[in-house]
This record gives structure tokens, C-alpha cells and sequence, in this order.
């Protein structure tokens, strides 16, 4: 767990269809998420999830 920066919990939300979770704002600073922004959701079979930002494409990117 040398390489671990922060660990916390968070509540999920459900409601009828609708699902959320709050990311912490210690996470949300320090990989500058902003509104819109998307993250991936990875489960492995053990049942553990990595959840990672997702790059927004440079402008050098869309040529």
C-alpha cells in the first residue's frame, strides 16, 4: 500500500433507477475533476473496482 494517496468511503444513493455516489472532494481536486468530466468503472472478478478519469481529446487529438 506504499503507492496508496488517499482512502476513504462514500454512500450510494439509489433511487428507483437512478444511482449515485459522491466523489470525495480530496479526489475531485487533486485530479481536477470538473462537471461533465467522465470516469471508468472497472470490476474484476474478485469483486474489487478501479476507478480511473477518463482523458478529455486534446485539440491535437481531433485533426
Amino acid at each position: 500500500m506504499d503507492d496508496v494517496v488517499y482512502i476513504t468511503e462514500t454512500a450510494l444513493t439509489i433511487r428507483g433507477t437512478r444511482r449515485r455516489t459522491t466523489v470525495p472532494k480530496t479526489i475531485v481536486d487533486t485530479l481536477g475533476l470538473l462537471n461533465g468530466d467522465k470516469v471508468r468503472w472497472i470490476l474484476f472478478e474478485d469483486g474489487s473496482i478501479s476507478i480511473t478519469k477518463v482523458k478529455r481529446p486534446s485539440a491535437g487529438d481531433l485533426e
